[in-house]
């Protein structure tokens, strides 16, 4: 890999930048005492978060393509950086190391359905048509679902956004506040098998299904889930 080391002079102008002006404020420079500021100097800090930015989306994007493509454990920094078209150190600088990569490009929002204001006997049929469109929607989400499968940093994650997004909506309609977490977990077997079967192994059964067959064939056993007294 051709790529060097960034230095604060030249191949890195983020460093050399950061170096001039340590702050942000109007202070003025030392040993000139209420001198103006410096038009150049103002429009270059106005440009660096951007292009930190830039930076940052680059090697998200990079990283979640390889976590997708080659797993948590085969993927590299060297790999990811070289995709961004950037030196590895700028991704150790933002990041930390790949398991902080990881949790950044990892970050999923499932949008899950507020089911306290759907009526009740549709709760199952609701839950089931936004996960499956949501699934066939986001290639992150399904991304993660192979890293998660094939490596413990990836099923925590899962499990990570399971209890911060789905418990919430679950509890709020589950009948049985102190059962709200193993429905919850059930429920995730059924969602999260079908998302394995169906976008990952690419079981023919489950892949030819159409929408409205899995919705037929699940929501029935998501609503016993939410709704049910007792099992």
């Amino acid at each position: 890999m051709s790529d060097h080391a960034p230095s604060a002079a030249g191949s890195a102008p983020e460093e050399a930048l950061a170096a001039a002006l340590p702050g942000t404020s109007d202070a003025s420079v030392p040993g000139d005492s209420g001198a103006p500021a410096d038009p150049a100097a103002d429009a270059a800090r106005t440009a660096r978060p951007r292009r930190s930015d830039a930076t940052r989306a680059a090697i998200l994007a990079a990283a979640r393509d390889r976590f997708a493509e080659d797993g948590y454990e085969r993927a590299t920094i060297r790999a990811i950086a070289g995709d961004a078209g950037i030196d590895p150190s700028m991704v150790m600088r933002y990041y930390g190391n790949k398991a902080g990569l990881f949790a950044a490009a990892s970050t999923i929002e499932v949008h899950a359905p507020d089911l306290a204001h759907v009526p009740r006997d549709e709760a199952g049929v609701r839950f089931v048509r936004h996960f499956l469109e949501h699934w066939e929607s986001d290639e992150t989400l399904r991304g993660m679902m192979r890293v998660g499968v094939t490596n413990e940093a990836g099923a925590q994650r899962m499990r990570e956004v399971f209890a911060e997004q789905i418990n919430p909506v679950l509890a709020a309609v589950c009948p049985v506040p102190e059962e709200a977490r193993a429905r919850a977990g059930l429920i995730a077997s059924q969602i999260l098998g079908m998302a394995l079967c169906r976008y990952v192994l690419r079981l023919p059964p489950t892949v030819d299904l159409s929408h409205e067959e899995i919705v037929a064939w699940l929501a029935p056993t998501i609503q016993r889930y939410l709704t049910a007294e007792h099992p």
